[in-house]
């Protein structure tokens, strides 16, 4: 984990020099703690999962409809509508927005 210069870090485990990076740099804190978690975790902790539609629709019923919470610049409907004519069902898109 890359630590500023100005830290002393000699006596000072990596938890804490997150917390000092927190109130220096706050704007460095996101990828240094997924730095952190890296190295205590593994990489699969900061990954996304993959996005597999045909595993979600197993898991949903019609008491359980799938719901999209997008960021910018994501759009799922195009490969969504080919799925749902590739498993032959009609959907029903409700925007919110």
């Amino acid at each position: 984990m890359k630590i500023p210069k100005c830290v002393s870090i000699s006596k000072m485990n990596k938890l804490g020099a997150l917390c000092i990076l927190r109130t220096i740099r706050p704007d460095k804190i996101i990828p240094a703690a997924q730095i952190f978690i890296k190295d205590y975790l593994g990489k699969p902790f900061i990954e996304p999962p993959p996005f597999d539609l045909a595993l979600i629709y197993k898991d949903s019923l019609a008491t359980t409809p799938l719901i999209f919470v997008l960021s910018p610049g994501s759009d799922p409907f195009a490969s969504l509508n080919a799925f749902a004519k590739k498993v032959d069902k009609n959907i029903k898109a409700i925007s919110l927005g």
